[in-house]
């Protein structure tokens, strides 16, 4: 092969779904026809690609380890492959990679060395939480991680509601799933009554759950999503 070939970032499900239900056929074909990937861990991986009917193919793929650790690792040495006309995936634990996640670095590195990158139409718990949660939806940030511990989560999240009214901008963050609880409570104590907060829950799957309500009705709400992937969004109104 002569031409150059491509990079794909490859989305991933959000959790054990049927791929046919978040995946167009032609994200499927274009993921099967790769023989090469970059992976966030290879052993979620190559169990990805076996759902997908690809394990047949698993001993002609080859898959090269992101080094998530290290923000200056040179993906270069793995672009060989696409300049010899071969097309090349990358693949996160879940979602879309380069949307908080490391895969953005080996995205960057291969715009630096002149290979086009192509992402394909997969979920983001980012934008469907935000789809389907009714919040400002034309200003919207991912701020990722809260700080763990007081008195420092609880200034960040005022620091977030403050920011939120001021630009009329939806804020959005995660958890550790096992912190999930302890977030919610921290969110109800600290945070307006009229504060808009949305949390969703397993999205894509059976027990999705997606609900928007106000700060003040939350408190009257016992909800239990310990152990279960999550995402959280607010907006105050001025």
């Amino acid at each position: 092969m002569s031409s150059q070939g491509n990079i794909y970032m490859v989305p991933m499900n959000l959790g054990d779904v049927n791929d046919s239900v978040f995946l167009p056929p032609f994200v499927l074909d274009t993921i099967r026809s790769l023989r090469f990937f970059i992976a966030e861990n290879t052993r979620t991986c190559r169990r990805y690609l076996i759902s997908l009917g690809m394990k047949e193919f698993l001993n002609e793929i080859e898959i090269y380890e992101m080094d998530k650790h290290n923000k200056d690792f040179d993906y270069s040495q793995y672009f060989n492959v696409v300049k010899s006309g071969n097309n090349l995936g990358v693949i996160s634990e879940a979602g879309c990679p380069g949307v908080a996640d490391p895969g953005a670095t080996v995205a960057l590195s291969a715009h630096r060395a002149g290979i086009k990158v192509i992402p394909l139409v997969g979920p983001s718990s980012i934008l469907m939480s935000m789809m389907a949660s009714g919040l400002n939806g034309q200003s919207f940030a991912f701020v990722g991680y809260l700080p763990v511990k007081n008195p420092e989560r609880a200034k960040y999240i005022k620091k977030l509601e403050e920011r939120s009214r001021e630009l009329n901008q939806t804020q959005i963050f995660i958890e550790t799933p096992y912190r999930n609880n302890l977030l919610i409570e921290n969110l109800t104590s600290t945070l307006s009554p009229n504060t808009l907060l949305c949390i969703a829950c397993d999205i894509t799957l059976p027990t999705e759950y997606i609900v928007t309500k106000y700060i003040k009705d939350w408190k009257n709400i016992k909800i239990d999503i310990d152990k279960r992937p999550a995402i959280f969004l607010i907006l105050k109104k001025k």
